[in-house]
């Protein structure tokens, strides 16, 4: 299933990780993991936050790829389902007109 994951980072504990070299590594290895289809970055309410798009092959797979995040950088994580217009397209052919 194709999810939109979205990491806030605590500000404090992403500035050690940026002055030990941390973040970059843990950014890069989460990225080689997932292997997302699109990956973003900004900040959003005063936080440092990454959007990565990617498909979750079995739900068994979010604490591997949430507790770095959660460890090493204090962060809030959500999960959402996501389509792209592909999926909207086959979704809407579906339904009984």
């Amino acid at each position: 299933m194709r999810v939109l994951l979205k990491v806030s980072m605590d500000t404090e504990k992403a500035n050690e990780a940026i002055g030990n070299g941390t973040l970059p590594k843990l950014i890069e290895s989460s990225l080689e993991q997932v292997k997302p289809e699109a990956a973003y970055f900004t900040t959003e309410n005063g936080q440092r936050t990454a959007y990565l798009v990617f498909d979750m092959q079995d739900s068994s797979q979010m604490p591997v790829i949430s507790e770095p995040f959660f460890m090493n950088l204090g962060a809030k994580i959500t999960y959402t389902p996501v389509m792209n217009y592909e999926d909207v397209q086959k979704g809407l052919s579906q339904l009984g007109r």
